[in-house]
């Protein structure tokens, strides 16, 4: 990779500008796709789409039953490419990953796999429960993660994989599973989903059972092809040009991260460039801003370093953020307005609507009230702010109200 440089963006070539620009056309409709199906993922889906973009690795962390696996199988539709899945567990064997022996030519001395349809063969691979391979699979995936590179017996072989993307649903704290989990360049967590989302995660499972039971989704049409995204990779040392400004800012925050105790390799350091590259594309730009900084904030090594990070990272996205009011905060993960105003909305009629609520049910009430605030904040608009103080006086109101009847 070509070191980094700064390059006015009016030096980027109108063919490569223009071919950029289309690119992120399709993957941002290709996002809202996802988007509209899987409530509450927007910030993974847009970290897939990223490393794809950039060629490199993603690993998903979260309990089971948040859609981990639903989400990439349906990436995986709207990208025209060579696919593979498989969950592993101690029990896998490497055939069933990487294909069957050839018995034939085994018995003429020769040893090789047949690997049609398998994941040396693949382009995207997803596999679920990764750190779960026993040693013999970790081995060949580290090759290919590292090298894209197959060995076979004698015979090395280049795989035309782009991107594996891996799920867990814990971190490992096995030292042995360490060179594997530090190849997945960033990380993202998919937890259980917060309480003012329940009316719509029941309304969109709903409606993905009722597409699952009919077959629609197998009819998906992609939005985008690995060949499209390809071409732009050959190209990507024209667009790893960064301002000194830029690059000023990148080594203070890996300065603070590394500093807080974060392991960050300076190889990761490097590709990171990629990445905040891929996610200007995302967003219809072929030069970085501060706004792709928000990759860092998905560079933890363990769960609980992810409130560390935000409070590092999140600075420079709002002074950035703040200085462009007209520029949407793409990569926030929490539920837009309107969801939460529905959601307050049901809340306050239930509390104030004279019936007699249970300790229970007002517990429940008042818990699904301080998980709006906490949304309402992470957002920081004047409207947001405005129903932040709404929520207070509402909570203030249920409070003397407990008190006055106690």
């Amino acid at each position: 990779m070509s070191a980094p440089t700064f390059v006015p963006s009016e030096f980027v070539s109108a063919e490569l500008g223009a071919d950029a620009l289309a690119l992120g056309v399709k993957l941002r409709a290709l996002a809202k796709t996802l988007d509209d199906r899987y409530l509450g993922r927007t910030e993974v889906v847009r970290l897939l789409l990223v490393c794809l973009v950039a060629g490199e690795h993603m690993l998903i962390v979260g309990p089971p039953g948040t859609a981990k696996s639903a989400l990439l199988r349906h990436l995986s539709r709207l990208v025209d490419a060579r696919f593979f899945e498989y969950l592993l567990t101690r029990f896998s064997e490497p055939s069933e990953i990487f294909g069957p022996v050839d018995i034939k030519a085994f018995r003429d001395g020769v040893y090789v796999r047949r690997t049609e349809s398998m994941l040396p063969e693949a382009e995207i691979v997803f596999l679920d429960e990764i750190f779960k391979a026993n040693s013999a699979i970790l081995n060949s995936l580290l090759s290919i993660l590292n090298e894209r590179r197959f060995f076979v017996g004698s015979e090395r072989r280049q795989v035309p994989l782009c991107s594996m993307f891996g799920a867990t649903n814990e971190v490992p704290n096995d030292e042995a599973l360490g060179a594997l989990f530090d190849r997945f360049l960033i990380r993202a967590v998919a937890d259980n989903l917060d309480s003012f989302h329940f009316s719509g995660l029941i309304e969109r499972g709903i409606r993905n059972e009722i597409a699952e039971a009919r077959g629609s989704d197998a009819a998906v049409a992609p939005l985008v092809s690995l060949a499209e995204i390809r071409t732009l990779q050959t190209r990507m040392d024209q667009l790893l040009r960064f301002s000194e400004d830029f690059l000023v800012r990148y080594k203070s925050l890996v300065s603070q991260i590394r500093a807080e105790g974060v392991t960050l390799s300076d190889r990761r350091v490097v590709k990171l460039l990629k990445l905040f590259v891929a996610n200007a594309v995302l967003d219809g730009r072929t030069t970085v801003d501060d706004s792709d900084l928000f990759i860092l904030k998905h560079v933890w090594n363990s769960v609980d370093q992810v409130p560390l990070l935000g409070e590092i990272v999140d600075p420079v996205l709002e002074r950035h953020y703040r200085d462009r009011p007209g520029v949407r905060r793409m990569e926030a993960g929490t539920a837009d307005l309107d969801t939460l105003l529905s959601e307050l909305g049901a809340i306050r009629d239930l509390l104030l609507g004279g019936n007699q609520l249970s300790d229970v049910m007002l517990f429940s009430q008042l818990r699904n009230l301080q998980d709006i605030r906490g949304a309402l904040q992470a957002i920081d608009t004047d409207p947001a702010r405005r129903m932040v103080s709404e929520v207070d006086n509402l909570l203030e109101g249920v409070f003397e109200s407990s008190r006055w009847n106690g």
